[in-house]
C-alpha cells in the first residue's frame, strides 16, 4: 500500500514535467521561431488541473494539508482526538459534496470540446471528482489508523 500510495507524487512530477515541456516548447516556437503553438493553451489548462488535484491527493496522504493546531495544542489527548475525528468528517462530508457536484459538472461538459484539440471537457472537469475521492480515501484511512492508534496526527 506504501509503494502504491507514491503513485500520486510520480503522477504529480509527470504530469508537472508535461506541463514545463509544452510551456518551454510554446515560449521556444513563439518566440524564436514566430510561429506559435495553437494548442498549448488548451494542455497547460487540463495538466494544471491534474496537477493541482494529484498533489492534493499526495498532500493528504503525507497528512501535508494547511493546518492552524491552536486549538487542538490546548486540548488533552481525547480532546485533540475528538476535534481531529469531527475535522475529518467534515472534511470527507464537503469532498464527498464538492465530488459529487463535479462529476454532475463533468457529465453535462461531456459532449462540450475544446477549440482545438477537441478532448472532451469531461477530462478536465473530472479530474476535481478524482482528487476528491483520492482526498476522501485517505483522510479515512489517516483516521482509521488515528483510532487504531490512539493518536491524532
Amino acid at each position: 500500500m506504501r509503494h502504491l500510495g507514491k503513485i500520486w507524487t510520480y503522477a504529480a512530477a509527470a504530469t508537472l514535467a508535461a506541463l514545463v515541456l509544452v510551456t518551454v516548447a510554446a515560449v521556444v516556437m513563439r518566440y524564436a521561431f514566430s510561429q506559435p503553438i495553437q494548442w498549448t493553451e488548451e494542455i497547460s489548462g487540463l495538466l494544471m488541473i491534474w496537477i493541482v488535484m494529484t498533489g492534493a491527493i499526495a498532500a493528504e496522504r503525507d497528512n501535508q494539508h494547511l493546518a492552524i493546531p491552536l486549538l487542538a495544542d490546548l486540548l488533552p489527548r481525547r480532546g485533540r482526538i475528538a476535534l481531529d475525528l469531527l475535522v475529518a468528517v467534515a472534511s470527507v462530508a464537503l469532498l464527498a459534496v464538492m465530488g459529487r457536484l463535479a462529476w454532475q459538472l463533468a457529465a453535462r461538459a461531456q459532449y462540450k470540446l475544446t477549440q482545438i484539440l477537441g478532448i472532451s471537457w469531461f477530462w478536465i472537469d473530472v479530474a476535481v471528482t478524482f482528487g476528491c475521492a483520492g482526498m476522501a480515501v485517505y483522510t479515512l484511512l489517516r483516521v482509521a489508523r488515528e483510532l487504531k492508534d490512539g493518536e491524532p496526527r
